[in-house]
């Protein structure tokens, strides 16, 4: 049986990372604890946001890690996140913020049946 991804993404938010890619080159996602704004996924480049031994990987978008801390992580592990885009000027640091969208967190509670074949998380 095939593993179940803990984080998806759209094909409208695929567009809009593929953009951001091909202008700043290798992205890293992490979610946001509230900070900023509120939590929404926060996207950088490559390098310029610190992952540290507190966060955890849960899987890759449009190519990307997407990275939680682990507290955080406590809350949301029963949970299959789906990063989308939204119309919008958000109020943080993320990328997508000057093309007048942002990032935001779709979330459904897994089956017993998928809890059981999760992808493993990583340490960051």
């Amino acid at each position: 049986m095939a593993t179940v991804k803990r984080v998806l993404v759209t094909p409208e938010a695929k567009k809009v990372i593929d953009q951001l890619s091909k202008q700043h080159g290798k992205l890293v996602f992490h979610q946001s604890g509230g900070c900023c704004d509120g939590s929404s996924p926060m996207c950088f480049k490559e390098g310029t946001f610190r992952i540290g031994s507190s966060d955890v990987r849960l899987g890759e978008i449009a190519g990307c890690p997407f990275y939680m801390s682990r507290s955080q992580f406590e809350y949301w592990k029963h949970t299959q996140l789906t990063v989308d885009v939204v119309k919008g000027r958000g109020a943080s640091f993320s990328l997508e913020i000057p093309l007048g969208v942002r990032f935001v967190i779709r979330s459904r509670l897994f089956t017993e049946e998928e809890f059981a074949r999760l992808e493993p998380i990583q340490n960051g």
